[in-house]
């Protein structure tokens, strides 16, 4: 089974996230997304995130609800893991990737990033190893994403997947907690 890693703070977890994953199980090949509850991202020191438990219940209850819903297609393919929260701190999206693959032998692990992670990714503790062994899927945002990731293709080693077909998701947690305020 292909397993796509959907790792963020989730903070707090909102319809992009839900859409985008239940997207890709049903429109690639990908069998299932796991949205991976990140506890400590080291990209994002002194960013004030809700208590870890807190934002994997209120994940794990929000895809309950969507899929006993099941008006989402792909919805059923996608789950929430806790996996990061028995690993060292900060998360370090290769050394999950390498725990995944150990834990569970009997699947294949690929990455799900949207876009600012792709324009980042030269900050990730061991891209090369990341991008060399698993599979990735970039969302990009709209097509001005799309243009900017495909020239950087050529430069790249391994198996990228651009979601050029994907509903664009217009939100972000940053947002949904400044209306909060």
């Amino acid at each position: 089974m292909l397993i796509a890693i959907y790792g963020g703070s989730f903070n707090p977890l909102h319809f992009g996230h839900t859409g985008l994953a239940a997207w890709v199980a049903a429109h690639t090949d990908v069998d299932e997304v796991w949205l991976m509850v990140t506890p400590n991202n080291p990209l994002k020191p002194g960013t004030i995130l809700a208590d870890e438990q807190v934002r994997l219940q209120a994940a794990r209850q929000e895809i309950s609800r969507l899929q006993a819903a099941n008006n989402i297609e792909g919805i059923a393919r996608v789950r929430v893991s806790d996996f990061e929260f028995g690993l060292p701190r900060p998360s370090f999206t290769a050394n999950t990737l390498r725990e995944l693959t150990k834990a569970y032998p009997e699947h294949r692990f690929a990455l799900l990033i949207g876009q600012d992670n792709w324009t980042i990714r030269h900050k990730w503790r061991e891209w090369d190893s990341i991008q060399e062994n698993y599979p990735i899927y970039v969302y990009p945002r709209g097509n001005e994403g799309f243009d900017a990731i495909q020239h950087e293709l050529a430069d790249h080693k391994g198996e990228i997947h651009l979601l050029r077909e994907a509903p664009l998701f217009d939100i972000s947690s940053t947002e949904l907690r400044a209306r909060q305020q």
